[in-house]
């Protein structure tokens, strides 16, 4: 069919370092499996309705449920966006994400964070925390409960913030004890004023339009349905769709 994805031999080789170690009885064909992965994380579908150019259905969930307890999604995607990033601008920026009922369970499990899910006024949400490069190409994810502020996505990726001239964000992160930490680091801030602020503030309105970047950056990642709406129910493996999307569509 013309209409199936299959990672390309370049692409694997890029992929191949970031590989567990198989031990005993060899993996079956990692790019057919993991084609199929993309292939079902790209287009929404269930495990079951996986065509059979990709194997066995319950071979590809397997898959995709131990590499993302292993975080082997993660690195990867850390791996890849370390390796060619241009970081002179920054941005930051969080977007909601839709829990589907399969996911939304709000109970915590043996004391756990939950299922960093929360309740706003369009539903049951997760928010993806994102800072990008200066091509609006994304180096770091943080995930929250979706009722849960920009300042707290903020100060998570604070300490991870890669070494930059400027950093562009909306309104929403203007906040006296950002703009220092920002400062701190040798980062200079682009960001307005909230409007109940009595003294405006200034910043540079032509370097500011360049933060379209990444809202365009978090249209393409929801282009994926599986990132669109959320039908994990654990944090870790809905974020390693969220890494994978973000591999194939910007680093590879």
């Amino acid at each position: 069919m013309s209409n199936l994805f299959w990672l390309t031999d370049e692409q694997m080789a890029r992929l191949q370092p970031f590989f567990p170690k198989s031990h005993g009885k060899p993996r079956v064909d990692d790019r057919r499996v993991l084609s199929g992965i993309i292939f079902i994380n790209r287009n929404g579908l269930r495990w079951r309705d996986a065509l059979s150019a990709y194997g066995p259905p319950k071979t590809l969930y397997n898959r995709w449920k131990r590499w993302s307890e292993m975080g082997v999604f993660a690195r990867i995607f850390e791996g890849l966006a370390s390796e060619a990033t241009d970081e002179t601008t920054i941005m930051i920026d969080a977007t909601y994400l839709k829990a589907h009922r399969t996911a939304s369970s709000l109970r915590s499990k043996n004391g756990g964070c939950g299922r960093l899910i929360g309740r706003t006024k369009g539903g049951m949400n997760t928010k993806l925390h994102a800072v990008t490069d200066t091509n609006g190409r994304p180096i770091r994810f943080f995930m929250t409960a979706g009722q849960v502020s920009d300042y707290a996505g903020a100060a998570a990726l604070l300490s991870n913030l890669p070494k930059a001239d400027w950093l562009l964000a909306d309104r929403g992160y203007d906040a006296d004890w950002f703009r220092q930490a920002l400062k701190d680091k040798g980062i200079k801030p682009c960001i307005p004023g909230r409007k109940s602020r009595g003294k405006p503030v200034r910043y540079d309105k032509r370097r500011y339009r360049r933060r379209n970047r990444i809202e365009i950056m978090f249209g393409r990642l929801k282009d994926w349905r599986r990132v669109a709406t959320r039908y994990d129910r654990c944090p870790k493996v809905f974020l390693s769709a969220v890494a994978l999307a973000a591999t194939v569509m910007f680093w590879l």
